[in-house]
Formats: C-alpha cells, sequence, structure tokens
C-alpha cells in the first residue's frame, strides 16, 4: 500500500475515528468469519466492560439488514463493532473499510451525515482494495465456495448464530446468503473474472 500510496497526501483517517463506518459495508465470507472469530473470542472480555457484541450484532441486523446504501446513509445506524469513535476489530476489519481512507476529515464527516460534499479519497486505497478483493473472490470461485459479497452486520448475525456456519460454508453452502448485497450481480462479476483469467 505504500508503494501506491506514495506521493498522495497524508490520510485523515486512522484508529479514532468512526466518521464512515454508518455506511453498508460488503465482505467476502472470509472476512465475515474471521470478524466472527473475532467477536466469539472477545466477547466475554467486552461484557466485562459493558459492550454485548452479540446482541450488538442482532441489534444492527434487525435494525438495517436488508437496506440499500442509501437507505443505510439515511438511518444513520453506527456499525455494532464502534465503541465510541473506535472500531473494536480495527486490526481485522474488512477489506471495504481499509479502503475507504480520506485526505479530508471535515468533508468525510459531512459526507457521512449525508451532506452533498465532494470528498477526497485515496484512490490506491481503493484500487488495492479492489485487486485483493477481487483476487480472493476469483479463488473462492474456483474452489467451488460461496464468493458473493455480503451486508457485514447481518453476515455476522448469520455467522455467530448457527454455531457450524463455518464448515458449512467450507462444505459448498452459503450459510451468509440471508446477507448477501443484493445489488451485486454474480453473474457480471464471474464473466469479469472468467476473461480476466483466460
Amino acid at each position: 500500500m505504500e508503494i501506491q500510496a506514495e506521493g498522495e497526501p497524508t490520510l485523515a483517517c486512522h484508529g479514532e475515528c468512526a466518521a464512515c463506518c454508518r455506511l453498508r459495508v460488503a465482505a467476502t465470507a472470509p472476512e465475515i468469519f474471521l470478524l466472527a472469530r473475532f467477536v466469539s473470542v472477545n466477547a466475554a472480555a467486552f461484557a466485562e466492560r459493558d459492550v454485548m457484541l452479540f446482541k450488538r450484532i442482532a441489534d444492527a441486523d434487525q435494525a438495517i439488514g436488508g437496506l440499500s446504501e442509501e437507505q443505510r446513509m439515511l438511518v444513520q445506524y453506527a456499525c455494532p463493532l464502534i465503541e465510541g469513535e473506535l472500531c473494536l476489530a480495527y486490526k481485522v476489519r474488512p477489506l471495504a473499510c481499509r479502503g475507504h481512507a480520506a485526505f479530508d476529515k471535515a468533508l468525510c464527516v459531512a459526507a457521512a451525515r449525508g451532506e452533498a460534499v465532494e470528498t477526497p479519497v485515496s484512490a490506491s486505497h481503493l484500487f488495492v482494495r479492489s485487486i485483493v478483493q477481487n483476487a480472493l473472490m476469483a479463488a473462492l470461485r474456483r474452489y467451488g465456495l460461496a464468493w458473493g459479497l455480503y451486508e457485514v452486520s447481518g453476515a455476522l448475525n448469520c455467522a455467530l448464530s448457527a454455531p457450524d456456519a463455518l464448515e458449512r460454508w467450507i462444505s459448498g453452502q452459503d450459510p451468509l446468503a440471508r446477507a448477501r448485497i443484493p445489488d451485486f450481480n454474480p453473474v457480471e462479476a464471474g464473466a469479469i473474472f472468467d476473461a480476466i483469467s483466460v
């Protein structure tokens, strides 16, 4: 990433800013299962600090599950992994979160509130995120695993609600299907992956 971003301005983003954490986040199944493991392993420690992650995730799924990107912006519902301005899962955050990197915090905050402002974002971060995510999805598809994109809160709730979700996914099922991003077109994406791999 450092090589790709060479010469770009300094990012305004850092681990203690949750301005964009009200956007709909799309992630792949491996990213969801990594987050689910993080939540499962750390839930008791967070509960000792009155942060009930399982409940937060279930509540978020109930409140925003199935909303479009535009609807999600309107309701301004924060990611259930945010506490104050901190992402509790920052080290294992999805590629979409890593790839959304802004140069101006004030404009980013205004845009997250729904104001009609242009927010300068890092094209390099978006590019690297896209390359990595597409390579991951193409590999999952090649090996017969569910390879679509899922809304994080809903998919995380699916993964945490079914103890055998990971095993089912590894066996070729899609236990996260309920949380699929509806505007992701797998036929179109598959055709692109096929064209690139020739």
